[in-house]
Parts: C-alpha cells; structure tokens; sequence
C-alpha cells in the first residue's frame, strides 16, 4: 500500500503517517542506520521491551527538511516585525524552564500532565491519557537519558561535643575552631546550643562541600571519616568530638532552604565561618546566592528540557496547540518531546496552586539527545531562532504574532529563577528577590523600565530600530499605530546609554515624562481598543481589566507631579470604564444562560421566536437601566467636581439632532416609564453620554499633545 503525503494538511501529520507506514512494512532506511553508528547514537532495536524505533519521516524529502529545520534561517525583516507589533500582533514567547536528567522525567511529565488529567500529546501524535500510558514515556526515551547524577554542592553536618568544662562566652568561637579543623577552607554557617545538663554544646551547620583546592566531599559515611579525622587531629579537637554529615543537595535552591531553616530554628542565632550573623532569612539568602555560588561548580544532568510556549489571555487556544505542534514538529523533527496545553477552563489544578493561569500556554518536554546522537543547542542564536519559527507557525494559524528582541524597545534584562522566589501563586506570580540586586533586577522588569545596551554591537542594533520606528511613526498607519510606533521610540530615547547620549544628533537630552506619555498612550489604546464588548467573555475581560490596572499602576510610578490632577481625572475615568464593561459582561452571561434562553424561547409566542425581538428588547432594557444608572452616578459625582465637559459642541450638535422615524418606532413604550423628549441625555446621537469612561478619551488625547507640543518647544529652544 503506498501513502500520498499531499492528502495531510500538515507537516506533522505527513511525518505522522510517513512513520507508521514505515513501521507497519517492518522495514528501516539504511542512511539513517549508518548515520546512528557513524554519530555513536544507540540504535533501538524494533521489538525490545520498552523501546521504540523513531523516524524522522519515510521520504528523503521529509529527512532532509526535518535536518534543515535546526539551521539558522534569515531573520525576518524588522520593518516587517515591527509594523506586525504596531498593529497589535503581540510577541512570541518561547522559554526555558529548566533542564533536568533521566530520572525526574517522570515527575516532569506528571506535573506537565496535571497527574493524568491532561491530554499529553507525543511527537508521532499519539494522545496519552491516565497515569499507566504516560509511564510509557520513560521506558521508551531509556537509550537516549544518560542518567549522570547531580553533582553534591551544599552538606549538612552536626558536631557533638562533650566538654562539662565549658566557657559560655567563647562557645561560638571554639564552634568555629572546631569546624575548620574538619572542614578546612570551606565556607559554611553554624548554630551552637548547650545541653541543658552542662554535659556538653552541640552543632548544627550547613557548609558548602567544594574547598577551595578543588576537593570534594561526598557527605556520606567515608566523608564523615575524613572529616572525623582531622578534627581529631587539631589541636583543639577534643576526644568526646563526634561529627556526622546529615544530608546533601545541589544548588542554591537547596542550600538557601536549609540555610533559612538553620535561621528558624535557632531564631537567628547564626554565624558564617568569619563570625558575621546571619539573623533572618533574608541575610541567609544573600549569603548563598552572593557569596557561596560561585564556590559550588555545580553541575546538573542535561537529559531533557522544559520549554514553555506562551500567548496573551484570550488567544484561540486551539490555534494556539496547533501552532505549537507545528513548531515542535519542525524544530525538533529528530528528538522525542511530548507536550500538552494549558487554559484556565481545562485546567485541573487550583488558582491558588499555580493552576489556572489566565494566558494560554504549551509545556513541552524535549529530549536533548536524538536518536541519531546529536545534542540540543540552547545557545542565545538558538532561541531567537526558535522565537522566529514559532511566530511563523503562529501567523500560519491565523495568530497575530512577531519574534521580539530585547533591544527593540529597551527592554530591561531577564531574571532567573535563581534570583527570585514565587511569593503569590493566583493569576500571574508574584516574585521577591533573592538578594537586593535581585530584588531591583525583578522590579525593573516588571515596570519594564527602558535598559540601555553596554556593549557596541547592541548599540548599534538599538540605533537600527530606533530609525525603524522613527519610520513607522511617520508612516501613514491607524492612530493607534502610529501612537504605538511614536511610544517605542520615546523609550529607545530613554533607554540610550550616557556615551551614546553626548554624541546624539543636535545634542537631544532625555526628557523625563516622556515615560509617563508613553504609558498614557498604551492606556488610551486600552481604553479605545474595542467600542462593543458585549461579546467579550469573562476570562477575556477579566484580561482586559488586570490589563488596564497594569497601565495605570505603570502611569502613577512615573507621573510627574504637575500632572497628577489630571492623572487622577483620567484614573476614574478608566476605572469607571472597566467597570461599565463588566456590567455588560454580567448580563450578556445572564441572558445566554442555558435554561433562561431555554424558558424564555417555550414561553415566548411563535412569531417573536422566529426574530428574536423579544430578547432584543429585553437585553435592551437592561442594558438602558445600567446606563441610566450609570449616568445618575456620573451625574452626582460630576456636580461635586465639576470637571471640565470634553466634547461641549458635539453634545450640542447633537441635542438639536432630529431622531430617525425608525429608530423612534422600535423604541418600546411603557405607562410606567414615558419617554422623555426634554432629556439631552435621552436625545443625544453621542455614545460617550452614556459611556462616561470614553467622555474622558478625548481629555487624554488632549493631555498627550499638549505634552508633545512642549517637548517640540523644548527641543526647538535647545537647537536654537
């Protein structure tokens, strides 16, 4: 039976069908057989317990793309990506989350796989379900995990000493004494306690277990021979010293939690091997990660990676997967992964728990080695790269999506895992730093303060798109683009770097609110970025508004304080914005309600169940009574400030406006509630009367030229 591949309408799918046809013949391509010996890849045998053969593809043609697919491809112009971003296609975000070995590819799997409850998808597009199919995962990646173990950074020890004659005012120094008799040069920290019946002190510290020579203790039962041994050796080594190592780990992570147990349990009674306190967590902390990092050398298998594919809140998330399946396939044709996707109306596992995060998003495991013997590359090119063909897989699905690059907009530097602990676990993590630079590091990303380029090849790149963007503000683009394109560059003036600055074209200087103007703009196009919502669902406004609260919380770190009336003006104004919207959201889900639409369709007469004018009329009238009382609220507080009216001749135009006859029939009439012809608010064309969040749209406009039209004043005053 031959197979025609042009019949599937992806490549994975082709790759799919190539490699089972191949398998169901029993029959190997000798090329890829001499390449596996010739590379020293393990070849996997077909028919052994737990291992599977892996095609690339069945054709030479599928084989050579699938190689070609880990070659560097040109980048996509930036004029291109940068009018995608100034026309709403947001950035492509493709992340590592950690490497690990062999033997944590199951709990990697199992937490990817919320335990089996989520649909798990290979690389030959099987779907793997439950707790026993997903456990066929690491019998069949067995030849390809090497399986090294972790290399032992950090030690626990404890020391007890048996002395009656004890000095309580030298106890902490004779401690020390004591330890770099055993440990030598290492560094570590101590906790000392008196028995209570005068028999003797006791020890508990944690010290890193790399000397400065290059030894390294294994903190096991030969290790605590040797260390037994020299403090038997010292001279203040007593007979009744007995030490013992207690556990080991790996890394900061391990040796910041026990360093800050060790603070707990002994309130702070805690020094380092030069007698400095470490008395809170946060001393603990800095120690490890400043001062004893970079005494470890710690080493950890690289057998598998997790990666991350990430998109906005209210992405499609199934055209979401299908890019992503179309970018693993492609990237990785040669290794095993296995990946499932992750939205908060499938997720299992609880918001306060990481669960349910609001941004669609794809965890994928990837083995490092293919069964050819070739090694994964995750080098800074290679994740651009990777960046580059998951956007186009994403614009082939139909999602608006461009590879970003820090410096296409200043962007602030990355932070590690390793510099930051989670904090807050609902809706997107909340983080603190590990250490004050740490903690400046996270707070300059999350306030995406503009970062300068150091080096001169990045300066030369930011000079790059500083004129890109300088072009697609004056090209003749939507409004919200070129508001878009005119932001960017306002942060690329900031984010110039002091050498780059004194030899600027006509001698710029920074302007200090140019930041706070770029943070209205964004919050402008949020306010304007859709004039009906009422289609809008709850987890895509729920988006929208932490959206809007991120602008305003950016706006008010940087306002100056000359503009802070009108900030505050602006502030209510969108708030009260967010909160029109959510009201419409609320009755939208009320009123499609399976078993009121249900009831009202039995109930309603035939004829008005053929059009549907009775729901109509009936959202209608709610939606009126929410804009009534919106309008008696706004009404109330505006008579107390008496704030300036933005759009004082359109109102006008607007009340002398005869009503269209037919807009005037379909209007439903009621005794209880006549209509009243006298009411401006009732008469007016205007939809910014009943919307009061939008009545202060052209107020914002209004603030951002005035404040451009002095930065061009200042600048002129300065050339002249």
């Amino acid at each position: 039976m031959e197979i025609f591949l042009g019949a599937f309408a992806t490549e994975w799918q082709q790759r799919r069908a190539a490699f089972l046809h191949d398998l169901s013949l029993g029959r190997r391509r000798v090329p890829d057989d001499d390449e596996r010996r010739r590379r020293g890849g393990s070849v996997a045998t077909p028919g052994a317990a737990g291992k599977r053969t892996r095609f690339s593809s069945g054709t030479a043609n599928l084989t050579s793309a699938g190689r070609a697919a880990g070659q560097r491809s040109a980048d996509r112009p930036m004029r291109a990506r940068f009018a995608g971003l100034a026309s709403g296609s947001q950035p492509t975000v493709v992340k590592m989350a950690s490497f690990s070995g062999g033997g944590r590819l199951g709990a990697m799997i199992n937490y990817v796989s919320r335990n089996g409850a989520v649909v798990v998808e290979n690389e030959r597009g099987d779907q793997l379900r439950g707790r026993d199919q997903l456990s066929t995962v690491a019998t069949e990646w067995d030849h390809l995990l090497k399986n090294r173990t972790e290399s032992r950074d950090i030690g626990q020890f404890k020391i007890a000493v048996e002395d009656r004659l004890i000095d309580s005012r030298n106890l902490l120094e004779r401690a020390r004494t004591i330890v770099k008799d055993g440990l030598g040069d290492r560094a570590f920290a101590i906790a000392v306690s008196e028995r209570p019946d005068g028999s003797g002190f006791d020890i508990d510290g944690v010290t890193v277990l790399r000397s400065g020579q290059g030894e390294r203790l294994t903190a096991d039962a030969k290790a605590t021979d040797i260390v037994q041994g020299r403090i038997d050796k010292g001279q203040n080594g007593a007979s009744g010293t007995d030490f013992q190592f207690t556990g080991y780990g790996n890394g900061t992570d391990y040796g910041t939690s026990r360093l800050r147990s060790l603070v707990e349990k002994h309130e702070g009674a805690v020094q380092d091997q030069e007698g400095r306190a470490i008395a809170d967590g946060k001393r603990a902390g800095d120690l490890v990660q400043q001062d004893w990092r970079n005494q470890l050398h710690s080493r950890k298998p690289r057998d598998v990676m997790h990666l991350i594919l990430s998109a906005r809140a209210g992405t499609d998330a199934v055209a979401f997967q299908d890019a992503a399946r179309d970018f693993l396939g492609s990237q990785f044709a040669n290794h095993r992964y296995v990946f499932s996707l992750h939205e908060v109306s499938s997720d299992p596992k609880a918001e306060d728990a990481g669960g349910k995060r609001p941004h669609v998003h794809v965890h994928a495991i990837v083995a490092m080695r293919s069964d050819a013997g070739d090694r994964l590359e995750t080098t800074i090119a290679t994740f651009r790269q990777w960046r580059l063909n998951m956007a186009e897989k994403a614009r082939a699905q139909g999602l608006n999506m461009e590879m970003t690059d820090r410096r296409d907009r200043a962007s602030p530097a990355s932070y590690s895992k390793n510099k930051v602990r989670p904090m807050n676990m609902i809706g997107r993590t909340q983080h603190e730093g590990t250490s004050d630079g740490a903690q400046s590091r996270y707070d300059a990303k999350r306030r995406d303060e503009p970062s300068p380029a150091t080096t001169t090849s990045g300066q030369a790149y930011m000079l790059a798109a500083r004129r890109e963007w300088q072009d697609q503000s004056n090209t003749r683009l939507s409004r919200l683009s070129q508001d878009f394109a005119t932001a960017q560059l306002m942060r690329l003036n900031e984010g110039r770097a002091p050498a780059e600055q004194g030899v600027a074209a006509y001698g710029e200087q920074p302007n200090t609110g140019s930041q706070f103007r770029s943070h209205l703009v964004r919050l402008a196009a949020l306010v304007s970025e859709t004039d009906d919502m009422r289609h809008m669902t709850r987890p895509e406004f729920e988006a929208y508004e932490k959206r809007v609260e991120a602008a305003l919380f950016q706006a008010g770190r940087v306002m100056p304080p000359e503009e802070r009336k009108d900030f505050e003006e602006i502030a209510a104004a969108a708030r009260d914005h967010v909160n029109v919207r959510r009201e419409l959201v609320k009755v939208t889900e009320e009123r499609t309600a399976p078993g009121i639409a249900d009831q009202r369709i039995s109930e309603a007469p035939r004829e008005e169940r053929d059009n549907g004018h009775e729901v109509d009329d009936e959202l209608k009238t709610a939606l009126q009574a929410i804009e009534r009382e919106r309008q008696s609220t706004e009404r109330e507080r505006t008579g107390r400030v008496g704030p300036r009216d933005p759009m004082p001749h359109q109102r006008s135009d607007a009340s002398t406006r005869p009503r269209e006859p037919t807009t005037e029939a379909r209007q439903p009439q009621s005794d209880s509630e006549p209509q009243r012809r006298d009411d401006p608010d009732e008469q007016t064309g205007d939809t910014s009367r009943s919307d009061p969040a939008r009545q202060h749209v052209p107020r914002l406009e209004e603030m951002e030229r005035e404040a451009e039209q002095r930065h061009q004043r200042e600048r002129d005053e300065r050339e002249r």
